[in-house]
């Protein structure tokens, strides 16, 4: 498993996390930015964070995407 490996894998984690509604999914849940803002960061606050920053950055990874599918293509 190379470098390149690892880096599409961890694009597609994000890209996971960037897809989940909060609404529907982490809602029910307790998983909203509102169960975080209490001020103390635990493991599962970092977590909701970071479902938010890779909802937040979409055009990003959809740049990244593009980026990873083209070398792709090229390289076989």
């Amino acid at each position: 498993m190379g470098l390149w490996t690892l880096l599409q894998g961890f694009l597609l984690l994000a890209n996971a996390f960037a897809v989940l509604n909060e609404d529907r999914f982490l809602g029910p849940r307790g998983w909203t930015l509102l169960q975080i803002q209490g001020g103390k960061t635990t493991l599962k606050g970092q977590i909701i964070g970071f479902i938010h920053a890779c909802q937040y950055f979409r055009l990003p990874l959809i740049v990244l995407n593009i980026i990873t599918i083209v070398v792709k293509l090229i390289s076989g």
